[in-house]
């Protein structure tokens, strides 16, 4: 499992939320409180021993890679995850 990279493709417009995805991508969307869309995907990836992960976002990415960087330190970037 050491060589694989995960990918994960993290949303476009996001139409059918509309007024939820007026100022962010759909992955960012909150979702129970603290947590957003695109944790669901991280989670799976982490319990599935998963740790090489790039997150390609399409659309107003800035929310989202606040919550990515705020939320998911868990990463160690020396180990290459």
């Amino acid at each position: 499992m050491n060589n694989v990279i995960t990918l994960i493709l993290a949303g476009g417009v996001g139409t059918r939320l509309f007024p939820l995805t007026s100022d962010r991508a759909k992955p960012a969307v909150p979702f129970g409180g603290q947590y957003r869309i695109i944790d669901f995907a991280l989670s799976n990836c982490l319990h599935s021993e998963l740790r090489q992960i790039l997150v390609l976002p399409q659309y107003k990415s800035h929310s989202l890679m606040k919550h990515l960087r705020d939320g998911w330190s868990v990463f160690n970037p020396s180990l290459g995850e």
